[in-house]
């Protein structure tokens, strides 16, 4: 299935993935994910994007953020990943590129999937075997959603804050919901929207995204449309209707050489039969 145009909305939540050239690793030792959050945090404030929840694996970046401008996002990416691609060509002596393509993003329905992307993020080095526990992971934002420590790279979003008056009673909050199973099939809907840069959301919130952007952002449908039943083309139209199929009428060229054929065909003579039950018939 073909990606659909890339969405760059400002005030509306995305979903960012990027992952290394041929699946290779991007970071080598703590250094590397150090600088890399370093330059997340310059380039982020550059752009007026505000990074809710995020995780640096060895071969890929996902996080949460919330553009407050248009082009934020895409600039801020590109902006981050030429200096970082910089910073590891000049610290390994080595050259090309290190990323494989551009970023892959979607637009989250906030009331609906917020905070299970907080999760599905944060998990993500557990799913891996990175880890045994999400907490045990250091280049993730889970420790700072379920603990007291502040990050100056973190601006959390309104449902976040919402989940308690107090830091305390956030942190609280938050970490009720990890007590609960991630769903198969809501891990690989959530993977394969962002693949396909689809929104993650209702008909309701697809409505809206596609009315302010003035573009589809539905899949169209696989296949031809479908062919009208013959029947109901007859019945609405009686004058019309023929029985015998059109492929299956003579052309005037076949026509013209089925007469000449019974035209130019001697007939065959009656044959006479004598019944069974009659006397045989005498030659005179």
């Amino acid at each position: 299935m073909a990606r659909l145009p890339r969405l760059n909305l400002p005030d509306i939540p995305q979903h960012i993935v990027q992952t290394g050239h041929n699946n290779l690793p991007c970071f080598f030792d703590d250094e590397d994910y150090e600088f890399y959050l370093q330059s997340l945090q310059a380039a982020a404030e550059q752009y007026r994007v505000e990074i809710h929840a995020y995780v640096l694996l060895p071969n890929m970046v996902q996080f949460i953020a919330t553009p407050r401008i248009e082009q934020g996002l895409s600039s801020m990416m590109q902006s981050l990943g030429r200096r970082y691609v910089q910073y590891v060509n000049h610290r390994y002596r080595r050259s090309g590129t290190l990323w494989g393509g551009r970023y892959k993003s979607s637009l989250i329905d906030s009331d609906a999937y917020l905070l299970t992307c907080y999760r599905y993020v944060e998990l993500k080095p557990m799913y891996l075997g990175l880890a045994n526990e999400p907490g045990e992971y250091p280049w993730s934002s889970f420790n700072f959603h379920t603990s007291l420590i502040e990050s100056p790279l973190i601006k959390d979003h309104r449902l976040y804050l919402k989940l308690g008056e107090t830091a305390r009673e956030r942190v609280q909050a938050y970490r009720k919901l990890f007590r609960y199973a991630f769903d198969n099939r809501l891990l690989e809907y959530i993977a394969e929207t962002v693949k396909l840069g689809q929104v993650l959301g209702g008909d309701a919130f697809k409505d809206r995204i596609e009315k302010i952007a003035n573009q589809r952002v539905r899949p169209l449908k696989r296949g031809r449309p479908r062919k009208q039943d013959q029947a109901q083309k007859t019945s609405e139209n009686p004058k019309t209707a023929d029985p015998t199929p059109v492929e299956n009428l003579p052309g005037p060229q076949t026509q013209a050489s089925a007469q000449g054929t019974a035209s130019s065909k001697p007939q065959a003579r009656p044959r006479h039969t004598t019944p069974t039950d009659s006397p045989a018939v005498k030659e005179i």
